[in-house]
C-alpha cells in the first residue's frame, strides 16, 4: 500500500493529475524487419481514425515504392518533413514547429529509432514524439525490435553480425507506450515483399545480408520473445478491450499442481492469472496414487478446485502418480505439454528432510533448467490470512485518441477531487477486515496521514479493539427514536472534522430510523464526495447480485445488501482470505462470537462446508474484477506481504549475464504494482576484477534507468551473502522476491547447499519467483 493512494492530493499534484488526462497518447507499431508491413499499418490506422472523425495527420513516412503503402495514404493530410543529407544520403526530420502550428489530434510519424540533424530542436525523434504528446497530441509510429539496444544485441549475436545498425531507443521506451503492437509476418511473406523495393546501394549491402529465411526467422522469433515477456499488462488491457490481437507464434503453456487440501483455489487462481496474462493454456493436475480413496473433505475440495478450473476455462486432470517420486511425474507432464512456467506451493521440509527425502520444489527446479517456478507464498501458518489486492478497472470503452470535451473534462476533474474508496471482502465474519483495516490505518497515520475512525463495530473483540492504537474515533451521533435514542454514525460530523481517509465499517449496515439515509454505503458516498477517502469492511454475502447464491449455499436469505457498483466503482477492493480450518479454530476460541453461541454457529453457519463454497464465490468476484496488471502481480508474483504499506520488489543478482534479465522482470513487476524495486548484489571477496566492475557498471546504471535502487553488501565470508540478503529483505518490508535458479548440481547443494535453497526455506512467508537461465543445460 502506498502512502499517496489516500492523501489528499497537494494543488500541484492536482494541478499535475489534470495535466496528464489533456497529453497526447503513444502507440508503437513493431515489426521484426524491414518489409513487416509497419508503414502501411500505421496509414491504415490512421484512415480508420479518420473515419471516426479523429483529426489525423501524417508527420513522415519513410519513401517507399511499395504500391499497397502508397495507396493506404489516401486523402490523408500529409504535413511535409525537413529533408538534410548526411553522407550523401538523404535524412527526413519531422517539421515539429508546423505540427503544432496544425494542431491536429493525431499525427503519424514512421521510424521511431532516428537521429535529428544538429541543429534541431531535440537531438531524436523520440524527444520530438514526447514533446508533441505533452502538447496533446497523440503519436502513431513505428520501429524493428532490433532497434531496442538490449534486442539489437543479442540479435546481432544470433544471426553472426547480420543485423547492422547504430540508431536505437531504450528499452523503457515500450512502458511510456499506452500500447504496442507487434506485427508478426513470416519470413516467406518478408523475402517476397523484398523483392519489389528499391533501395541505395548501402541499403541494399545490408539488407541482401540479412534477408536471409534463417535470419529473419531468428529476428522474428526474437520479436515475439521479447514482446511477450516486456509488454506490460496495461498495454495488454487496452489491446484486449479493444479487439486488437496480440503477437502470435509465443505459446505459453503453465502448469499447476494441487493437491486436494484448502489452498488448491488459491494455486489455481495463480495459474490463470498468469496464463491469461500471457495469452496462454493453463493446465491444473492433482497426482494421487491408483485406487486412492478419498475422505469427505478431500472430496469436497476436490469438486471446488474442478467447478474453479472450468470457470477460469483451464484444463484439469486427476493423473495417477505411477512412480515414488512427484517431482518426476511434474516435471515429465512438462515436457510432453511443453510447459513454460510451473506454479507451486511452498515446500514445508527442513534442510535435513530435503537431504534425505529431497524436496519437491528442489528437484523440480534441479531438473527443468529453461523453466521458470512461481512458488505462492504461504502466509497462512504466520499470519493466518492470504491478502489478494486488485485494482478496479473502469470497463468503459473510450475512443483514446479523441479529445475530451468540456464536459469530459469536467467529470475527469472530479473523478480526481473525489476520495479514495477501499474495501476490504472477506467470506464470511471473523476473517479479520475489521481487523487489517485498524491495522492500515494506524500505518497511514504513522507515515503522516490525516485519519480517523468514523464508525466500529468490534462485536466484543479484544484484539480488534486493541487494534485501535492512536486513532482518533468521531463519537457516534444520537438520534431521538419514539421513547428512546439511537446512535448511528455521524456523517456531517466527518465532513466538517475533514480528515484525509476515514475507517467505516461495514458497509452494508441499514441505518437506524431517523438517519437522513436508509444505508450507510449512501453515508459513504457522501463523504467520498467532500474529498475523503474512505477504508470500509464488507462480507460476501451483503454482494446484491448474490444474494440467491448465498441462500443457495448456506440456507440464508441475507437482508441487508449493498449494490453491486458500489463495488464496481470503489477504487480498490482487497479480499481477506483465511482456510476453513482457521476460521473455525478462530469461532472455537471464542474470537467472532460470543460462547454461548459458538456451538449453534460451527454447526450452521460456519459448516466447513458452508465457508469452503463461500470461500471460492468470494476468490471467484474479487479475482474475477482483477485486471491484466494484477495477473502479471500472480505471473510476477502478486500476494502481498504482511506490512501492506506497499509492494516492495527484491532482486537478488549476480555479476553474471542473467542479472540484467533478473532486473528487467522486476521492473516489469515493479512498473505494474507502482512499488519499489530493489536489486541487491552482496559482494563476497576482494577487489573486483575489470570485467566484474564493467559488470557492475551495467547492472548499475540499468537499475537507475528503469527507476529502481541498487544495493552493494559486502561481506567477507561467503556463507554470509544469504544472512545479509534475508536482512535486508525483512528490513525493506519485501513483498516479492525474484532470484534466479542455482547452477548447482544436487551433491553441491548437499555439501554446501546453495543460496537459493536457503532463501526459499527463509522466505516461505513471501512470493518467490525463480527465474529459468537460459544458458544453463
Amino acid at each position: 500500500m502506498s502512502d499517496t493512494q489516500f492523501r489528499r492530493k497537494t494543488p500541484e499534484e492536482l494541478l499535475e493529475s489534470i495535466q496528464k488526462i489533456k497529453k497526447g497518447r503513444l502507440k508503437i507499431i513493431i515489426g521484426a524487419a524491414s518489409g513487416a508491413g509497419k508503414t502501411y499499418h500505421m496509414l491504415q490506422e490512421g484512415n480508420v481514425l479518420k473515419e471516426r472523425g479523429i483529426d489525423v495527420v501524417i508527420g513522415l513516412i519513410s519513401e517507399t515504392n511499395r504500391q499497397k503503402t502508397i495507396e493506404q495514404i489516401g486523402s490523408l493530410e500529409k504535413i511535409p518533413s525537413i529533408t538534410w543529407e548526411e553522407s550523401g544520403s538523404l535524412k527526413q526530420d519531422i517539421d515539429l514547429n508546423s505540427i503544432i502550428a496544425r494542431n491536429p489530434e493525431v499525427v503519424l510519424v514512421d521510424s521511431l529509432a532516428h537521429q535529428n540533424r544538429h541543429d534541431a530542436t531535440f537531438p531524436t525523434r523520440l524527444e520530438d514524439i514526447k514533446y508533441l504528446i505533452s502538447k496533446n497530441i497523440s503519436v502513431i509510429t513505428t520501429m524493428n525490435i532490433y532497434e531496442i539496444k538490449e534486442v539489437y544485441d543479442e540479435a546481432d549475436k544470433l544471426t553472426g553480425g547480420k543485423v547492422k545498425g547504430n540508431l536505437f531507443v531504450p528499452e523503457e521506451t515500450l512502458a511510456m507506450a499506452d500500447e504496442v503492437k507487434l506485427l508478426d509476418v513470416t519470413p516467406e511473406v518478408i523475402l517476397e515483399r523484398s523483392k519489389k523495393d528499391l533501395y541505395n546501394e548501402e541499403e541494399n549491402k545490408n539488407r541482401y545480408q540479412l534477408l536471409h529465411k534463417s535470419n529473419l526467422a531468428v529476428l522474428r522469433e526474437l520479436a515475439l520473445r521479447f514482446i511477450a515477456s516486456e509488454v506490460n499488462d496495461e498495454l495488454d488491457e487496452y489491446r484486449e478491450k479493444h479487439g486488437i490481437v496480440g503477437p502470435s507464434g509465443a505459446s505459453e503453456e503453465i502448469l499447476v499442481t494441487v493437491q486436494y487440501h484448502w489452498n488448491g483455489s488459491i494455486l489455481v487462481r495463480r495459474g490463470q492469472q498468469i496464463s491469461k496474462r500471457l495469452g496462454g493454456d493453463l493446465h491444473v493436475v492433482c497426482f494421487q496414487p491408483p485406487k486412492k480413496n478419498f475422505t469427505r473433505d478431500e472430496l469436497t475440495f476436490k469438486r471446488s478446485i474442478i467447478k474453479l478450473v472450468e470457470k477460469v476455462g483451464g484444463n484439469f486432470e486427476e493423473l495417477p502418480l505411477m512412480s515414488n517420486s512427484i517431482a518426476s511425474e511434474i516435471v515429465e507432464y512438462s515436457i510432453r505439454h511443453n510447459i513454460t512456467s510451473i506454479v507451486l506451493g511452498q515446500s514445508k521440509r527442513t534442510r535435513w528432510e530435503e537431504i534425505v527425502n529431497g524436496s519437491i520444489v528442489n528437484k523440480i527446479l534441479r531438473k527443468t533448467k529453461n523453466i521458470d517456478v512461481f512458488i505462492v507464498a504461504d502466509r497462512a501458518e504466520i499470519h493466518g490470512e492470504r491478502v489478494i489486492p486488485t485494482m478496479q478497472v473502469n470497463k468503459e470503452v473510450v475512443d483514446p485518441y479523441r479529445r475530451l470535451s468540456p464536459q469530459e473534462l469536467a467529470q475527469e476533474i472530479h473523478k480526481i477531487k473525489r476520495g479514495t474508496l477501499k474495501v476490504y471482502i472477506g467470506a464470511a465474519p471473523g476473517v479479520g477486515k475489521t481487523y487489517t483495516m485498524l491495522r492500515e490505518g494506524n500505518e497511514l497515520k504513522k507515515i503522516g496521514i490525516d485519519i480517523v475512525i468514523g464508525l466500529l463495530e468490534t462485536h466484543g473483540r479484544v484484539e480488534t479493539l486493541e487494534k485501535v492504537g492512536d486513532l482518533d474515533i468521531i463519537p457516534r451521533k444520537v438520534i431521538p427514536y419514539k421513547e428512546t435514542t439511537l446512535e448511528e454514525m455521524d456523517t456531517e460530523a466527518i465532513i466538517q472534522r475533514s480528515p484525509e481517509v476515514v475507517l467505516i465499517d461495514e458497509l452494508a449496515h441499514t441505518n437506524v430510523p431517523g438517519s437522513k439515509f436508509n444505508k450507510r454505503y449512501m453515508d459513504v458516498e457522501e463523504i467520498l464526495e467532500a474529498g475523503i477517502s474512505v477504508i470500509s469492511t464488507l462480507n460476501i454475502q451483503h454482494v446484491e447480485t448474490l444474494n440467491d447464491s448465498v441462500e443457495q449455499i448456506t440456507g440464508v436469505r441475507v437482508r441487508e445488501t449493498v449494490p453491486d457498483n458500489i463495488l464496481r466503482d470503489a477504487n480498490e477492493i482487497e479480499l481477506i482470505d483465511i482456510s476453513p480450518k482457521a476460521l473455525r479454530e478462530r469461532m472455537r476460541e471464542g474470537r467472532i462470537y460470543a460462547p454461548i453461541k459458538i456451538e449453534q454457529s460451527l454447526n450452521n453457519f460456519f459448516k466447513t462446508g458452508n465457508l469452503i463454497a463461500l470461500r471460492e464465490l468470494a476468490l471467484r468476484e474479487v479475482a474475477d474484477d482483477v485486471d491484466e496488471r494484477l495477473e502479471a502481480w500472480e505471473r510476477d508474483l502478486t500476494l502481498r506481504g504482511p506490512w501492506r504499506q506497499e509492494e516492495v520488489i527484491f532482486v537478488c543478482i549476480n555479476l553474471k549475464p542473467n542479472s540484467e534479465r533478473l532486473i528487467r522482470r522486476g521492473f516489469r513487476i515493479a512498473y505494474r504494482l507502482k512499488a519499489k524495486l530493489y536489486v541487491a548484489y552482496v559482494k563476497e571477496h576482494g577487489k573486483f576484477s575489470e570485467d566484474e566492475e564493467q559488470s557492475l557498471k551495467k547492472i548499475k546504471e540499468l537499475t537507475k534507468r528503469l527507476g529502481g535502487s541498487f544495493e552493494l553488501y559486502e561481506t567477507t565470508d561467503r556463507r554470509h551473502v544469504f544472512i545479509e540478503l534475508v536482512k535486508n529483505i525483512r528490513e525493506k518490508n519485501t513483498t516479492h522476491v525474484i532470484m534466479g535458479q542455482s547452477a548447482r548440481t544436487r551433491w553441491e547443494e548437499i555439501k554446501t547447499g546453495s543460496i537459493v535453497q536457503k532463501l526459499l526455506r527463509e522466505l516461505r512467508h513471501l512470493d518467490v519467483l525463480v527465474v529459468a537461465d537460459q544458458s544453463l543445460k
